[in-house]
């Protein structure tokens, strides 16, 4: 053998597979990686979404909650009578009562932590002492009532503006009979004390002990625990005095204010009258917690205020101490608003989530659609369903992984103080869901080598029985999904439920399904239609419209679940809007509601014409309100002492805001009085009857006949002439509505203003009087006052992030269905150019090949998004995501969902404008390219 024949032979060079694919298409790659890396970064934003808005919710509610009520406040009496006096003093003093302070902190039960800032301890008087110094103010003639306190850590919390700190001299003691004290600026000020003042308190022994005020203090932060947990301690009030009997004398107020004594001053406070006490006030600190510490949280607050951790606080602090809070009715509130919340929230995610993973099979369709031919071939050739499932399996990794990682990082960084794992397993179910789609679906398509079929026309085609029981399934379902909405609703005892949550996604496969059926039948008469005409482009557009696959039931699914999902997104937002809306207008009235105290104090005709000439007031209702007016007895049954609310109005005004508001609309002629106007100061005519229109209850009361009431506001006979449930006038459900002009006396005690562009500084200004200010009430500020917690703003930006979701995902569909075919109709255009179709008849070929798809899905997705609002709003209440407190007095009882025009439209004019867009774009560029460019020989296309 010569040496030539035994030299050993190159292998012959091999691309690896993925490298090569990728540098093929790079652009369908790059798209499909992209298209990858938004539902991953929607997907783990989700969730870390709801965990954000939930844990600012929590830390918010424990904020902004008053400090009297968050606070975990520990007492226990005073030592024992039987004690030592020394052993006595000794419990009271601050280094006994500090050390118990460290060891309550530090034992406190996980998840509770505590604020050590602006926790406080001390002694205090449980029961106030009278003050009978002459010097102090007496409103009503009664003394004041004082407490003394040794809080902690005074000079930490307060800024010394007059005198100096209060001390001890010595060791103070039982026996002690003066110590020092300070004020702060406001009780100085209401009960005008100075430096160098000094109170006597009354002891047991018989002897008083001298308070001496030496400082007035300002607090360096009032409203935060160490000085709002007790605010008498920074701000004094008038007390009403309690009687133990019922009378009709007029109500007389005292003086309640609190003087601060040092710490080491508490023994002096065992002597007095005042029933002294210890205590430990614990403000929480919420800054860590999130909203999985919430279950945890309510379980040992419960355990602290009776159970184990409440043994070894009284270990600590005595065996009779008790720890009082409305932490746990906090966190109660909280999680109500987080049940009703959440219910609402899955809704959006279930269908965005169901829109995505129909897009991204889709997209996975026309991958296949495209590489059919390629891998038909290496199937014939001889290629293992495994081997080629495993290299598109590693193709489509290539691109999916990286994307989805990078989804999944920049929902990390858009979003914080989340949880990262379900933002992970997110991300991961998204890059799964890709790299299986593609080679499952191949797998699936070519088990056995495949010849050219028959064409698979959606005209043509019918139903299997497979797919009638999978669709009469489906039917079902979403029938069970739709009644246990509007009979449950979305509140569930048991958590959130899928099925229930899955309806609108339901409704829109049924209606897919539905729509697939029907849509041959009009097919087939217009094409019957056409083929009578002369022209060649209607007729070739549905032809090639009916030769569309039947497999088309896949776009038209994500159509409509995506313009269903950004419909019920918009009518969850435009109800949330009606609904403070509403709220607000019922509150206030009108616009604008300028009032005095309690609607009692008349405003002077200065002040109404300034608010006249106020710009952007439009209009104006003068109203007179008296409440408490008494009704006439009733012929049987139990008498009402509440009384009913008269309101004195001018019929055209008052009519005019009725209708502008929407509440209560009456025609002005029902309080048209006969006869002419009473005179003001006179009395009405005992003959006269005046028309009112009052509320359903007053009605019932006051029957069909003329009926005698007293009023300050004159004594007159009325008549029903009608009732309405509301009016803008009171939030009250039992009221009279009476023609002023009748009235014997007079006035103005309300202007309720409607206009645009209200200037609130400019009306304030406007309503200043010299003898007094009256109150401006803006509807804006108040509508802005119901969304005051991270809940309800997180909820809606996940909506609003729905709407735009669904309506991209819809656009994405129909590109993608277009891109499917559009080989085909490039080539269709080319053979049709060679034949004379010119530049603007293919156009309108491509346009009305893909207008009847597009109008089917856009009608569809009208009327199903149209349908599912109205078969869902029985079922969902909006109440807690519009109003953080609820329902409430005034304010509407449900808010359910409303239909939003433009979220249903605009997502389906879109779909029809981007198919017509789409089609023009690519008859232009097959004019571009030319016939020569698209019939290559051997293309099969």
């Amino acid at each position: 053998m010569s040496p030539r024949s035994r030299a050993p032979r190159a292998a012959p060079a091999c691309a690896p597979w993925v490298r090569t694919r990728l540098r093929t298409a790079p652009g369908a790659a790059c798209a499909f990686a992209l298209l990858v890396m938004v539902t991953a970064f929607l997907a783990a934003a989700f969730p870390r979404a709801v965990d954000s808005y939930e844990n600012q919710g929590l830390r918010h509610d424990l904020a902004a909650a008053a400090p009297t009520r968050s606070v975990l406040e520990l007492t226990g009496p005073q030592p024992g009578l039987e004690l030592p006096d020394a052993a006595r003093e000794s419990a009271v003093r601050e280094n006994t009562l500090e050390s118990a302070q460290h060891r309550l902190l530090a034992g406190l039960p996980d998840p509770v932590r505590a604020d050590a800032s602006q926790s406080a301890y001390g002694v205090r008087t449980s029961d106030s002492i009278t003050a009978s110094e002459p010097w102090f103010p007496r409103p009503y003639g009664l003394d004041p009532q004082l407490t003394y306190a040794t809080q902690s850590a005074l000079p930490e919390h307060s800024i010394l503006r007059t005198g100096k700190w209060p001390a001890v001299h010595g060791t103070v003691s039982l026996t002690t009979r003066e110590v020092e004290a300070a004020v702060t600026e406001q009780t100085a000020k209401a009960l005008r004390i100075k430096p160098g003042a000094t109170v006597s308190v009354p002891t047991h022994g018989g002897e008083a002990l001298t308070v001496r005020i030496t400082g007035i203090v300002t607090p360096r932060e009032p409203e935060a625990s160490y000085w709002s947990a007790e605010p008498l301690l920074r701000t004094p009030s008038l007390v009403l005095q309690h009687k133990p009997k019922p009378s009709q004398d007029d109500p007389r107020y005292y003086w309640a204010a609190a003087l601060l004594l040092p710490p080491d001053a508490a023994p002096a406070l065992l002597s007095t009258i005042g029933q002294p006490e210890v205590y430990w006030r614990i403000a929480p600190d919420g800054s860590r917690l999130t909203a999985l510490d919430a279950p945890r949280l309510r379980t040992a607050v419960a355990s602290m205020e009776g159970g184990p951790e409440l043994l070894k606080m009284r270990a600590v602090a005595g065996g009779e101490v008790a720890l009082t809070t409305d932490l746990d009715e906090i966190l109660t509130a909280y999680d109500g608003m987080r049940g009703a919340i959440e219910p609402v929230v899955t809704v959006a995610a279930v269908g965005i989530g169901a829109v995505a993973a129909v897009v991204l099979l889709m997209t996975g369709g026309l991958m296949a659609g495209r590489r059919h031919t390629e891998l038909a071939l290496l199937r014939a050739r001889g290629g293992s369903l495994p081997g080629i499932g495993g290299r598109l399996l590693a193709e489509t990794a290539a691109g999916a992984v990286p994307a989805g990682a990078l989804g999944l990082l920049l929902a990390l960084l858009a979003v914080g103080e989340a949880r990262p794992w379900p933002a992970v397993a997110g991300a991961a179910a998204v890059v799964v869901l890709v790299c299986v789609a593609l080679p499952l679906r191949t797998t699936l398509l070519h088990r056995t080598p495949q010849l050219h079929g028959g064409r698979d026309d959606l005209v043509a085609a019918r139903p299997s029985r497979r797919r009638t029981v999978a669709e009469l399934t489906l039917l079902v379902l979403a029938v069970g999904a739709v009644a246990a909405l509007r009979r449950r609703g979305t509140d569930s005892d048991g958590g959130t439920d899928l099925l229930i949550s899955a309806a609108p996604v339901l409704v829109g496969l049924i209606a897919a399904v539905v729509l697939v059926r029907l849509y041959p039948l009009p097919l087939r008469l217009a094409l019957r239609s056409v083929a009578r005409l002369r022209g060649a482009v209607g007729f070739l557009s549905l032809a090639r419209a009916g030769r569309s696959s039947a497999a088309g039931t896949l776009p038209l699914l994500a159509l409509l679940v995506a313009l269903t999902t950004a419909a019920f997104g918009g009518s969850v937002l435009a109800g949330v809007a009606d609904a403070r809306d509403d709220a607000a207008v019922r509150a206030i009235g009108a616009d604008a509601r300028i009032s005095g105290q309690a609607d009692s104090i008349p405003l002077p005709d200065r002040v109404v014409r300034a608010v006249r000439e106020t710009d952007g007031v439009r209009d104006t209702a003068r109203v007179q309100i008296e409440y408490g007016v008494a009704l006439p007895m009733p012929d049987a049954g139990f008498v009402d002492s509440k009384g009913a609310t008269l309101i004195g109005v001018d019929p055209v005004t008052y009519a005019r805001l009725s209708r502008s508001t929407g509440i209560g609309a009456f025609p002005a002629d029902r309080l048209k009085a006969t006869g002419p106007a009473t005179p003001k100061g006179t009395m009405p005519s005992k003959d006269q009857v005046l028309p009112v229109l009052v509320s359903p209850s007053v009605a019932e009361r006051l029957g069909d006949r003329p009926r005698e009431l007293e009023s300050m506001a004159g004594d007159f006979k009325v008549r029903v002439a009608g009732t309405v449930a509301r009016t803008p006038a009171v939030s009250d459900t039992s009221f009279i509505i009476v023609n002023s002009a009748s009235l014997t006396h007079r006035q103005t005690t309300a202007l309720l203003l409607t206009g645009d562009r209200l200037d609130a500084e400019a009306l304030r200004t406007a309503a200043r009087a010299p003898g007094g200010s009256f109150t401006v009430q803006m509807r804006a500020e108040e509508r802005a006052t119901y969304v005051d917690t991270p809940m309800q703003t997180g909820a809606e930006r996940i909506y609003t992030a729905a709407i735009a979701a669904g309506a991209g995902y819809a656009l994405l569909a129909v590109l993608l269905s277009l891109l499917q075919t559009a080989p085909e109709r490039m080539t269709l255009l080319a053979r049709l150019r060679t034949m004379g179709l010119t530049s603007r008849q293919g156009g309108r070929l491509l346009a009305f090949e893909a207008m009847p798809q597009a109008l089917l899905a856009a009608g569809g997705g009208l009327l199903v998004g149209w349908a599912a609002i109205a078969l869902l709003a029985p079922g969902i209440d909006l109440m807690r995501l519009a109003l953080a407190a609820g329902p409430g007095s005034g304010r509407p009882a449900t808010a359910p969902l409303r239909t939003d025009p433009w979220s249903l439209a605009l997502p389906a004019l879109g779909v029809v404008v981007l198919a017509a867009g789409v089609a023009g774009v690519q008859a232009w560029w097959a004019g571009r390219r030319g016939s020569i460019t698209e019939l290559r020989a051997g293309d099969s296309r």
